[in-house]
């Protein structure tokens, strides 16, 4: 099935255009200090008719039933109002991580870019606390990002530095990221493997 453009995307991001949409899928997270995971993941990327795409993500763990029903805290509806929560199921899993931002694709282009390549920038902010800028190149299906500048407050999470990849294999988005933070060299901390839903 042919590709064809969102209506009334901006010319700017027309390189950054496979992007949108919404993205389900599965991954694997793991750290020096975390203990490798499966999580399900949400990610969705639209655009306003402006310069820029926005792009929010969620990512849960993946939980097991008996796992999940130990997440229970057994409180009633008494509870300060609260209901109980719903019964686990296979999939149904804590917040890991959120993020949203913009992504940007600036009119300079920057000495040494292939021909077929645009520069494209990346911004994010998570509520661990902390920014990044991520800049980069896109073409041919493939974005390659490192970052610029990563800044976080004085009680967020301690990350130094990273870098992401997304790519569009057959029809699907894969992505991988390494990241630098709390006194560990950069290297793989999560990737995943997402389809496009139909709307």
């Amino acid at each position: 099935m042919p590709f064809v453009l969102p209506e009334g995307l901006a010319p700017e991001v027309y390189p950054l255009a496979w992007l949108v949409g919404r993205w389900r899928g599965e991954g694997v997270v793991g750290y020096p200090g975390v203990e490798e995971s499966a999580f399900t993941q949400e990610l969705e990327v639209t655009h306003d008719g402006g310069p820029y795409l926005a792009y929010t993500t969620t990512i849960r763990l993946v939980v097991a039933p008996d796992d999940a029903a130990a997440l229970d805290t057994g409180g009633d509806a008494g509870d300060e109002g609260l209901d109980s929560p719903p019964p686990a199921v296979e999939g149904d899993g804590p917040v890991w991580s959120t993020e949203s931002g913009y992504w940007r694709v600036p009119p300079e282009r920057p000495e040494g870019l292939a021909d077929d390549q645009h520069p494209v920038e990346l911004l994010l902010a998570d509520p661990s606390g902390h920014v990044s800028v991520f800049v980069g190149a896109v073409g041919n299906g493939r974005i390659d990002l490192v970052s610029d500048l990563v800044a976080h407050t004085a009680t967020g999470a301690a990350v130094n530095a990273g870098k992401r990849l997304y790519g569009m294999v057959n029809g699907e988005l894969m992505w991988a990221h390494d990241l630098a933070a709390f006194g560990q060299p950069l290297q793989s901390y999560a990737s995943g493997r997402l389809q496009r839903l139909e709307d």
